[in-house]
């Protein structure tokens, strides 16, 4: 069984989108919605501890997922759930206008915290990583940004009657 046939029919097709029938626009400041991919993820971890998915089938993190987790993610304190050896970090990926093509990888609280507060919408994943045996998986996605400036005078008078 591949990872795609694994993945048929869960959350892997969700999007966030600004209206119901919104034409593919991915990210709105309107939308707060948060997708959580930890079922999938642990249904995929089933499959690996069964024998029907082989660990080098998820163990292929790109070695540039590999290098951000070494030298920007953040540690947690669980245990990859494949090899069982080595800590598990996050990296978070922002997604947005007026950003690289390849998005931005985060170095700092701080740093996504601006991100997140950018006038223009963006969407974060954040994805697991054991920099150990190369194991990952999207964790979540979630829209951010699109901060409208406060104004001092949001409501104009109107002359009562």
């Amino acid at each position: 069984m591949s990872f795609d046939q694994c993945l048929s029919g869960s959350l892997a097709a969700v999007s966030v989108t600004s209206e119901p029938r919104s034409p593919s626009r991915a990210v709105s400041a309107d939308v707060t919605a948060q997708v959580e991919y930890r079922i999938v993820r642990n249904g995929l971890v089933r499959e690996v501890e069964r024998g029907r998915v082989q660990k080098v089938d998820v163990c292929d993190a790109h070695p540039e997922l590999l290098r951000a987790a070494r030298n920007v993610g953040r540690p947690t304190k669980e245990v990859c759930p494949i090899c069982d050896d080595g800590r598990l970090v996050t990296v978070t990926f922002v997604f947005g206008a007026k950003l690289p093509s390849g998005g931005r990888c985060p170095g700092t609280a701080a740093e996504l915290k601006a991100l997140c507060r950018r006038p223009e919408p963006v969407l974060c994943y954040e994805v697991e990583v054991c920099p150990c045996c190369a194991w990952h998986h999207l964790m979540r996605k979630y829209p951010a940004g699109g901060v409208k400036p406060r104004q001092k005078d949001q409501k104009k008078a109107t002359p009562r009657r």
